[in-house]
């Protein structure tokens, strides 16, 4: 027992393990008082958005209290240990690249503007709304895949950021919340087809007329920030003649997370507008119009004439 208290009294006689101990203690202590931070301060906030900030922001200032108490700690011993420093750094750096490059590609998102918690991006193959961004990686909830139009599946991606620096990134939400849409309805020759673009108008603004305004002063400002033109925002119809039928194509603006509700709600509309004109517009199907038929050659023969030859 003698022996084993001396053994400790050494330890703590030794400067190495007097810094080791109060590093250690310091880290605990800070780790403690941010985690509860993180826990009781973002409930006061009620902005979702501001409240995933402040989370974020209380664990990134706990890990950098973390680094200056080691700093502060080992300051008088770092250069004595600069050159191990340095050899170990890069055999880490080499090892290690790709969880660099993801620091770095974290680093960019937070500053470049790439994209935020909330926005709905494609990002390395993957189309879904950011739910989270840490240090390493961006986390995803997945729309798409086995799941027509912008529909939740069900999956978490979490991609790294490395994947900023290697592929294009497309953000739905960021300057512009909006996105162009397109729908094609096929109308059948010799309807009215003025009627059928009058119905078209107004239906679009009834259904999606709503965003305009909004959607004309993002793109004011996006005129004002970039070199882009002033594109039109209201609903637009476009017609064009096919073999079959009147080809008529609406083009209107849209909140993105709204573009398959806003779809079907077009459809719906549209369909009992024309089903109200009695006659005047009416969708049209795919017809086949027989141009000329072919000249068949028939022969008829008896039975004699069958006997005949077989006996031949």
């Amino acid at each position: 027992m003698k022996n084993f208290l001396i053994i400790i009294q050494g330890w703590f006689n030794d400067p190495t393990f007097q810094k080791i101990l109060a590093m250690s203690i310091g880290i605990a202590i800070v780790a403690i008082v941010f985690r509860v931070l993180a826990r009781v301060l973002p409930r006061q906030v009620t902005d979702s958005d501001l409240r995933y900030r402040i989370r974020k922001g209380i664990i990134f200032t706990g890990y950098v209290v973390m680094v200056l108490i080691v700093i502060s700690i080992f300051s008088d011993s770092l250069g004595q240990l600069t050159v191990i420093f340095g050899v170990v750094g890069a055999g880490i750096a080499f090892a290690l690249q790709e969880v660099i490059v993801s620091f770095a590609g974290w680093v960019a998102i937070s500053f470049g503007q790439f994209y935020k918690p909330g926005d709905r991006v494609q990002l390395g193959g993957i189309t879904g709304d950011v739910i989270d961004i840490s240090i390493l990686r961006t986390t995803v909830m997945e729309i798409g895949g086995w799941v027509k139009a912008d529909l939740y599946n069900g999956r978490i991606v979490r991609i790294a950021n490395s994947f900023v620096f290697k592929e294009p990134v497309y953000n739905y939400s960021a300057d512009f919340p909006f996105v162009w849409d397109e729908i094609i309805l096929p109308v059948k020759y010799g309807c009215d087809h003025r009627l059928a673009r009058e119905i078209l108008y107004r239906v679009a603004d009834e259904v999606v007329g709503e965003y305009v305004e909004q959607a004309q002063s993002s793109w004011s400002t996006m005129v004002r920030k970039y070199l882009i033109e002033d594109a039109r925002v209201k609903p637009m119809v476009s017609l064009v003649t096919t073999d079959n039928w009147m080809e008529f194509t609406l083009r209107y603006v849209v909140d993105y997370k709204y573009r398959r509700a806003k779809k079907d709600e077009l459809f719906t509309r549209i369909l009992e507008a024309y089903l109200d004109t009695n006659g005047q517009v009416i969708y049209a199907s795919a017809t086949f119009h027989l141009v000329e038929a072919p000249v068949f050659n028939v022969r008829l023969t008896s039975d004699r004439d069958v006997s005949s030859s077989e006996n031949n």
